[in-house]
C-alpha cells in the first residue's frame, strides 16, 4: 500500500512528464513557426517553404535552442538574409511563448 510520500512521489513524476511533453509541443510548434518565418526572410516558395519547415522541425528534435538558433542563423547567412543575433535570438522567444500559450490552450 502506498504511503504519502510514494503518493507525492508518483504526483511529482506525472507533473514532470505532463511538463514535458508540454514543452516538447511547444518547442516543435515554435520551430515549425520560426522555420516558415525564416522561408519568407529568404524567399522560398510556398512548396518549398513548406518542406523547409518541416525539415527543420524534424532536424531539431532532441536539440537545444542553440542548435536551432544556430541552424537558422546559417540558412539565413547562406541566404544573404541580413538579421542580427539579437532579432533572432527575439524572435525565437516571441515564437516560444506564443506556442506555449497555444498548447496550453489546447491548441
Amino acid at each position: 500500500m502506498p504511503d504519502a510520500f510514494e503518493d507525492r512521489e508518483n504526483a511529482f513524476e506525472k507533473r514532470f512528464v505532463a511538463d514535458e511533453t508540454l514543452r516538447f509541443r511547444a518547442l516543435a510548434r515554435r520551430n515549425k513557426a520560426l522555420a516558415e518565418w525564416a522561408a519568407g526572410l529568404m524567399g522560398l516558395s510556398a512548396e518549398n517553404a513548406e518542406t523547409y519547415a518541416r525539415n527543420f522541425v524534424a532536424g531539431q528534435v532532441g536539440h537545444d535552442d542553440e542548435a536551432a538558433f544556430a541552424s537558422l542563423r546559417k540558412d539565413l547567412d547562406r541566404a544573404k538574409v541580413e538579421l542580427s543575433d539579437h532579432r533572432l535570438r527575439r524572435k525565437m522567444d516571441e515564437e516560444f511563448s506564443d506556442a506555449l500559450a497555444a498548447v496550453k490552450g489546447g491548441g
